[in-house]
Parts: C-alpha cells; sequence; structure tokens
C-alpha cells in the first residue's frame, strides 16, 4: 500500500469534523483535490501530494475514522490512492463498500471514484457506516495555479436560489419523508421504503387529529418527487424500466440523502 502517516506540507490537511457534509459544498480547491470525511473529520489532498488515504475503526492507526464502535469495521478498512490521474478505492476490509445503489467493492477489490460527490457505506451486519468521498471537478490547471477561481454572475445566482428552494422541505414534508425512509436513516442494510399502509399507520399514531391515510402520505411525496424531477433522473415512472416496484421512492429518498436534506438527526420527529 505505500501509505505514509506523515502529511506533504500546505499538500494535505485535516478537516474538522465542523465543516459538515461534503455534499453541501467544498471551499475553494484545485480540480482534482480529494475531500474524505469520516466520523471524527477528514482529510483534503492534492492530487500531486503522493498521499493515500486511510481510513478504518482505529483511529490512532488511520487518517478517516469510520465505524468506530463497530468491531465488524476493519481496523485498516481500506484507502485510496492516486493511480494514472484518477483516484482509486481499495477495500482490504472483510466488510464490503457501497457506492450509491447496488454496486459493492468486496475486500480485496478497487473501484476508481468519480469527480464528484460519492457517498460510501461500509456494509456492517446491524447498519451501514457511511464515507463521505468528493473530489473536486474543473479543468486542468497549470502549475501555477492553486486555486479554482469563482466570479459572481447574477444569472447564476439566482438559478442557484431557485433550485436550492426546489429542495426545500416544508415541515409536513419532512415528517412523512422521514417516516418513509426512516431504514435508511437508520442506516439498515439493504433498506427499502415503508409501505404507504405503514406510513399511515405511523403517521396516525404521531398525529392521530390530522387524519392520514396511505392516499394523502402518497400525495406528499409525489409532489416532492415531481418537484425535483428536474433536477434528479429516476423519479418519473417512465425513466424507470418495469416493474417499477419502490425505484421512485427508492430514487427519490437516495437523492435527498446524498443531498443532506435529510439526516439521521430528523429521526427526533418521529419521536412526537
Amino acid at each position: 500500500m505505500g501509505t505514509a502517516m506523515r502529511k506533504p506540507p500546505g499538500k494535505v490537511d485535516i478537516l474538522p469534523k465542523e465543516i459538515g457534509s461534503l455534499a453541501t459544498g467544498l471551499p475553494p480547491a484545485r480540480p482534482g483535490t480529494l475531500f474524505v470525511m469520516g466520523a471524527n473529520g477528514g482529510m483534503r489532498v492534492s492530487p500531486d501530494a503522493g498521499f493515500d488515504v486511510v481510513f478504518g475503526r482505529c483511529e490512532p492507526d488511520v487518517h478517516v475514522c469510520v465505524g468506530p464502535a463497530d468491531p465488524r469495521v476493519s481496523r485498516r478498512h481500506g484507502y485510496i490512492t492516486r493511480e494514472h490521474s484518477r483516484w482509486v478505492l481499495h477495500n482490504v476490509g472483510k466488510l464490503a463498500i457501497r457506492f450509491p445503489g447496488p454496486r459493492l467493492v468486496l475486500g480485496g477489490h478497487r473501484a476508481e471514484l468519480p469527480v464528484a460527490y460519492t457517498p460510501l457505506f461500509i456494509v456492517a451486519p446491524a447498519q451501514e457506516h457511511l464515507l463521505e468521498v468528493r473530489i473536486a471537478a474543473g479543468s486542468a490547471l497549470g502549475p501555477a495555479d492553486l486555486h479554482e477561481v469563482e466570479t459572481y454572475d447574477p444569472e447564476d445566482t439566482a438559478a442557484r436560489a431557485a433550485q436550492a428552494d426546489k429542495w426545500r422541505l416544508d415541515p409536513t414534508e419532512r415528517l412523512v419523508l422521514v417516516c418513509l425512509a426512516q431504514r435508511y436513516l437508520r442506516q439498515e442494510p439493504w433498506p427499502q421504503p415503508l409501505t404507504w399502509a405503514q406510513v399511515a399507520d405511523e403517521l396516525g399514531r404521531l398525529r392521530p387529529g390530522e387524519r392520514w391515510s396511505d392516499k394523502r402520505a402518497a400525495r406528499v411525496v409525489t409532489a416532492v418527487r415531481m418537484r425535483l424531477s428536474t433536477e434528479v433522473d429516476g423519479l418519473l415512472e417512465e425513466q424507470i424500466p418495469p416493474p417499477i416496484g419502490n425505484s421512485l421512492n427508492h430514487n427519490l429518498i437516495t437523492a435527498l440523502l446524498i443531498g443532506t436534506r435529510l439526516r439521521a438527526s430528523d429521526l427526533a420527529v418521529l419521536d412526537g
């Protein structure tokens, strides 16, 4: 693996836990810069640093801690290294690592990481442990260019604001979606959305005076799904090959989780 625990000066930085999710954005960074975030913070690594990011359960022995309280996660579960101008994930642990969707990287296997935000999940028997990875995008820069340059564009700013409004959930939408997606938020292995009958039953117990039904719950979720269908693929029936099953709700939940519009802390709304 050839991982050096020493950090090359100026090319590798520690990210504090308080920085939040990598899905919400990045500070200015050279294209190809790798960001990795775990349970207790993370790392920023320039593409020319010659530095492998090691992740796993045992914090003193890794750069990024994942699943610190779960003994099923390996002490050193894997590492991310730069190979031929691409960042590559190597799984050296026993548990599989899941990309968004069904793709698995088994122990002893490797996978190239896209230039994008990618939530990775170490699949343990009781729950999944999140490792956030994001690679800064942009065109190739010369040696003198250290950072991506951002310019102010009023039209672009207005478009971003309109896009953000589409993703904003009102209290009722959040309540229904958290109920629907609670297995995902609890990080159960291979989660599925609740059925409409289960959602209506739970909402009826939480809000007995509001007359919840499976049709009402479905209408709330469908409105959110249609609103986001211009931003996310896989939210319309014509985009899904039959049988559709839970695909539409699964794709919506996945998009909201990746965009951090639903978080594990939202489960508090189900406590009444």
